[in-house]
């Protein structure tokens, strides 16, 4: 075989590869479907009450038709709660990466600071966020700052203990050039040190959106107001199992596109030795 059918050969085997993964797939999820609606009818003699798929497509259909709608507080849209809850995690997380990549870096660089700070970071770092729910709404009197303040609490560790990593494990004979060229030590975090360890750092702001999504959940299920952690509660309250599903679907879709986001980043700053 030639280099020309070799190289053929091998662009075609990946997709090849990835279009058996997405038709196996899409059989599961229509098996899948298949045996959650049969097992939630009538048919099957199940003594099982929840909606099956075809309620839940259409309890979707009215919802995404009109995802703004504001009713009063217990009556808005998903489309509203979804803002709130994105907009809730957005800020504690963007916050907690200001603080953590800064300090990462410190430690990273610094093993006299990173002995100094590991205990305290070992520490703080198992504690669960919701933990930090109760002192936070008594001290800041708010439940969306509150709400943000847990957001802020369970991102930092990830992204700060990455960070502190990726730089620390910086390849010596990067640093050693950086050294020949007599760059100062900002030029070389900012030039060297910074695209070295940046596939490092994505991976842990990756992990952090992740935990960050699941927390706002159950944060505002417990402080209530607005969101879509609120809103699951509310329509169990109202035992409106259509919405509960929905809700709960739709949190699934927005995380896998957060992790999606961060995903690309990290195949951005990825870099071949």
């Amino acid at each position: 075989m030639s280099g020309a059918s070799r190289s053929r050969a091998d662009e075609r085997r990946p997709r090849s590869a990835s279009l058996r993964a997405t038709l196996l797939s899409l059989a599961i999820l229509v098996v899948l479907l298949g045996v959650w609606e049969f097992g939630t009818s009538g048919a099957s003699g199940a003594r099982v009450h929840l909606p099956g798929p075809s309620r839940i497509a259409l309890h979707a259909a009215r919802e995404l038709a009109h995802p703004f709608y504001d009713n009063g507080p217990n009556d808005k849209g998903v489309g509203i709660q979804l803002a709130y809850s994105i907009a809730r995690v957005l800020t504690g997380y963007a916050l907690a990466a200001l603080l953590a990549i800064p300090i990462g870096f410190v430690l990273g660089m610094s093993p006299l600071w990173q002995r100094a700070l590991g205990p305290f970071i070992q520490v703080l770092k198992p504690i669960s966020p919701l933990a930090w729910m109760p002192l936070a709404l008594y001290t800041i009197r708010d439940s969306t700052l509150s709400s943000i303040f847990v957001i802020f609490i369970c991102s930092i560790w990830p992204m700060l203990i990455n960070t502190a990593f990726g730089v620390a494990s910086v390849r010596r004979d990067f640093l050693d050039v950086a050294r020949t060229h007599e760059l100062s030590r900002w030029e070389t975090a900012l030039h060297v040190i910074l695209p070295a360890a940046a596939p490092t750092i994505v991976t842990g702001m990756r992990i952090s959106i992740g935990i960050s999504w699941l927390v706002i959940v159950a944060a505002e299920m417990l402080v209530g107001g607005t969101g879509i952690g609120y809103s699951v509660w509310n329509e169990w309250n109202n035992l409106n199992l259509d919405g509960v599903i929905f809700s709960i679907l739709m949190i699934g879709v927005v995380g896998v596109v957060f992790d999606q986001l961060l995903a690309r980043a990290l195949r951005a700053v990825e870099y071949v030795d």
